[in-house]
């Protein structure tokens, strides 16, 4: 984890895309391509991701950003090159929520893990294969700037 990372500055943040209930980014090919995009920017130090859950329509990830970083701009850059690359549509904000110091890590990172069992999409939240974590990568592969 990058130095500037401070304890109490991670983001539990959900994009959402537009339509809702149609799948977009939970293709293969969209998920490299959004995995990949995740992997540049740490690699790069734009932000530090620490999980990223994607979902047919939607995606969650716990991040943290630079302290010179505006979390804003960040991701509605991300945004549009992820929708220029792969023409995933996404609605026009996000949701975001600072973790607070009452608030686990662990327990947020394991709601978002178990996000595919609740909505019934696998039965063990290992065995979904549209998830990153740093060094993992997708669907457990390693996690190469190559974006």
């Amino acid at each position: 984890m990058p130095p500037w990372v401070e304890a109490g500055a991670t983001f539990f943040v959900t994009v959402c895309c537009q339509p809702r209930r149609a799948n977009q980014p939970c293709h293969r090919t969209t998920a490299d391509t959004i995995f990949e995009s995740v992997s540049f920017r740490q690699h790069r130090l734009d932000w530090h991701v620490s999980l990223l859950v994607l979902m047919p329509d939607h995606l969650h990830f716990l991040v943290s950003f630079p302290n010179d970083a505006s979390l804003r701009k960040t991701i509605l850059s991300w945004k549009a090159l992820i929708a220029r690359k792969t023409g995933v549509r996404w609605q026009r904000d996000f949701f975001d929520h600072r973790l607070r110091s009452d608030e686990s890590f662990e327990e947020k990172a394991q709601y978002i893990r178990r996000n595919p069992v609740r909505a019934g999409l696998v039965s063990i939240a290992a065995n979904w294969e549209f998830m990153w974590e740093p060094n993992i990568g997708g669907a457990g592969r390693p996690a190469l700037p190559t974006f």
